[in-house]
């Protein structure tokens, strides 16, 4: 009974302190329905077959999995159909302006798998495409596309599943797989490709992966409005495993702390694997082994955020493990929390990430700190974007315009200003996932303790791993 009613108290989150932090302001927060209707499905298809013409794109679903883990869908099909189910294939037909759905699976299994009912039983009504075959006729109708000897589109790059990124997973098996003379393998996607080649030479086959990540670059608000909620549950996490953080604390405690509270709020898993570095680990950016034991005086970077809903957002606090700065802590953090004000009060549509680094480089020659120019350079070049947020962290783009790029409605990104003097064990990351707006931004991560005097205040609560010890958790 005591364990319940430890895990009631902390399923209410007000108990560590959560909601005692003041919000911070932003722009157009009204919440709105958190969900992507069939219809906005139906319009990607649709914007889709106006740039193939008479073509006609296929997409592979992802696979059954080869060990006893979840199914995942890929990014890419997800993003077209918002159809979960394995072994799927999805054409999108750009001359009969019509869009065709191949899958085979019991009511049984789609049951195993918490697949809607709705969806085995009656599919174009559930989805909003308009057919929808079974798997068994699929080699017919691709002889009958070829036949049309128009060209045919697929993704040339790898489906991404969960934290996966497409780029970053088409590079990663070019090195290990495709280029290792020892192996020599094509990606899944690049087998197709070399198939429908060797099947119908007489079809002209094309790329669509910068087709669909141009459309996937632009967030629309039923998208927004669930990276919203995403962010709000990476918020409290973050917040909760700040109040458990104490000296004498490890690491792999806190990492839990994280993935309980994003857990419970209905995560579907991390964004990405949880990073906390610390001591002489600052001066690996990525660190995740979470092998430390906390001492007075660390100073701690938390990189980390859920999985919801098929969208990640990507969120960074910095914080002492005593729960008070020290003088040089406080120094480096409040030029590093400058820099973060300046970036976010330039984003506005119409504006370029050149511009905002400007008003950067202003800003530290106003005040004196061209010292830290060197620092800066990356923020100032790219006015403190760092990558593209959706339903991967590292979200695809099929066009990047870098510094020049135009901030347009509905681009969603990382704002993420870093300080490192890794001499001295000190690294500072403040991280927040920005929506640009019709009239300017938005923070979705609003509501993390960004002062120092917000931060040491939340400290001082016990957390999570407090009131479990005093419980005899």
């Amino acid at each position: 009974m005591k364990i319940i009613g430890i895990v009631s108290g902390v399923a209410l989150l007000g108990i560590v302190g959560i909601g005692a932090v003041p919000a911070r302001h932003v722009e157009d927060s009204t919440v709105a329905a958190i969900s992507v209707e069939k219809a906005e499905y139906a319009a990607r298809r649709s914007r889709l077959m106006a740039q193939i013409g008479d073509g006609a794109a296929v997409f592979l679903g992802a696979t059954t999995p080869s060990s006893d883990v979840a199914f995942r869908q890929g990014h890419d099909f997800f993003y077209m159909s918002g159809v979960e189910i394995p072994d799927a294939i999805l054409v999108v037909d750009g001359m009969r302006k019509e869009s065709v759905l191949f899958f085979t699976i019991s009511e049984s299994e789609a049951d195993g798998l918490a697949i809607p009912l709705e969806l085995v039983r009656t599919p174009a009504a559930y989805t909003g495409i308009e057919r929808v075959l079974p798997m068994a006729q699929f080699d017919g109708f691709m002889a009958q596309l070829a036949n049309r000897r128009r060209p045919l589109y697929t993704m040339f790059k790898p489906e991404e599943i969960g934290p996966e990124n497409s780029n970053e997973k088409f590079n990663a098996l070019q090195r290990s797989m495709t280029l290792n003379v020892w192996d020599g393998r094509l990606t899944r996607e690049l087998q197709f490709v070399k198939q429908l080649r060797e099947r119908y030479p007489q079809v002209e086959l094309r790329d669509s992966s910068p087709l669909v990540w141009n459309q996937r670059k632009l967030k629309s608000p039923a998208e927004i409005a669930i990276m919203r909620e995403v962010a709000q549950i990476g918020v409290k996490a973050h917040i909760a495993l700040m109040q458990s953080t104490r000296p004498g604390i490890a690491e792999k405690a806190l990492a839990a702390v994280f993935e309980f509270v994003t857990g419970q709020a209905g995560a579907r898993g991390l964004a990405y694997y949880t990073i906390i570095m610390s001591g002489k680990n600052h001066r690996y950016g990525h660190y995740h082994a979470h092998d430390r034991v906390l001492a007075d005086g660390d100073f701690l970077i938390l990189d980390a955020a859920p999985d919801y809903k098929n969208y990640h957002v990507d969120i960074s606090t910095t914080f002492p493990a005593s729960g008070k700065f020290s003088p040089r802590q406080r120094e480096l953090y409040e030029i590093a929390l400058a820099v973060h004000a300046v970036t976010l009060a330039n984003y506005r549509p119409g504006t370029t990430l050149r511009a905002v680094g400007q008003k950067v480089d202003s800003m530290l020659k106003a005040r004196g700190l061209t010292g830290y120019a060197q620092d800066f350079a990356g923020i100032v070049r790219l006015g403190g974007y760092n990558h593209s947020i959706g339903l991967a962290t590292h979200d695809v783009m099929g066009t990047f315009a870098g510094a020049d790029e135009v901030l347009q409605p509905g681009f969603v990104f990382a704002c993420d200003i870093q300080l490192y003097r890794v001499n001295e064990e000190i690294g500072i990351r403040i991280e927040d996932t920005v929506a640009i707006t019709e009239t300017g931004y938005e923070v979705l991560s609003a509501g993390l303790p960004r002062t120092v005097a917000e931060i040491e205040a939340l400290m001082k609560k016990d957390g999570i791993l407090q009131i479990l010890k005093k419980n005899g958790g």
